[in-house]
């Protein structure tokens, strides 16, 4: 496949762990924007939390993908818990059920970043893990930071550790460009000098004094960064969010505002690039 443009679902519920049955509304959105596929947090698998068969059912009539299922862990120790190890394989299986779908597994924000290094390796060593077993069941799964102030993943430092400690063989990184930005970081450089293991990609856009903005409006270069994807030959998912204080009031709009944003700056440089 060639890059295709997707939604997150955390445009319509930011919070992972809320739990609101409304996929299909949000599929028909994502759908009829325009949109080729849908990134969704488990948490708002509903209905279709033990079915994935009806998902890909309702997908396949609306024409778009699952891009990606997001399950985010704490992971407290240097190994997996029983339950966060059972949680994970329930999704593995799950994604299996749809072809090219990724795992996209954030790491959840702390209450502090006490004790930073021995944090950040344990988390690191279950991502390795769960990684694992995902290449062993043909899923490909891929670690996304976040920039909380008290996220494990958030600065130039800490991004050190996650690719010094990651095991690439079976785990790959979803730069987040919003949250790169909002971390003290250029998310161009950061995505130019990774692209080997970059197997899932989430834009948002962040203005130069750290706020959310539209897309577009912000500060984020997203043409530069489709470029050097699409230079490097990658071949998998871009989501788009937004986490604008519009998205609580009418996130639907503001999906299809990003959209115009995707046609007019962003697609052109794929299939440029393709056919060029």
């Amino acid at each position: 496949m060639t890059i295709k443009f997707g939604c997150h679902t955390s445009t319509w519920v930011l919070d992972y762990d809320k739990e609101v049955d409304n996929l299909d509304h949000i599929i028909d959105v994502v759908s009829d924007s325009g949109f080729q596929g849908v990134d969704v947090q488990y948490a708002l698998l509903g209905k279709y939390k033990n079915d994935p068969k009806k998902l890909k059912e309702k997908l396949d009539r609306k024409g778009i993908e699952l891009a990606a299922l997001t399950v985010p862990f704490t992971w407290l120790n240097d190994k997996e818990s029983d339950e966060e190890r059972a949680r994970a394989d329930f999704y593995i299986d799950y994604v299996k059920h749809f072809p090219n779908a990724k795992l996209n597994v954030p790491s959840r924000v702390g209450p502090n970043r006490d004790h930073l290094l021995k944090r950040q390796r344990d988390i690191i060593r279950c991502a390795n893990a769960l990684g694992k077993r995902a290449y062993e069941n043909g899923v490909v799964a891929s670690f996304h930071p976040a920039s909380p102030a008290t996220s494990y993943f958030r600065t130039e430092s800490d991004y050190q550790v996650l690719f010094e400690e990651l095991d690439t063989k079976y785990i790959g990184y979803t730069p987040d460009a919003g949250h790169i930005k909002a971390g003290g970081m250029n998310p161009v450089d950061i995505v130019r000098e990774n692209l080997p293991i970059i197997k899932h990609v989430h834009f948002k856009d962040c203005s130069n004094n750290l706020t959310w903005a539209k897309m577009g409006e912000g500060d984020i270069d997203f043409p530069a960064i489709v470029t050097s994807l699409v230079d490097y030959g990658y071949d998998s998912w871009i989501m788009v969010e937004e986490e604008t204080p519009e998205t609580a009031v009418d996130p639907d709009h503001v999906i299809y505002n990003v959209h115009d944003y995707v046609v007019k700056h962003l697609k052109p440089i794929t299939v440029s690039k393709v056919n060029s």
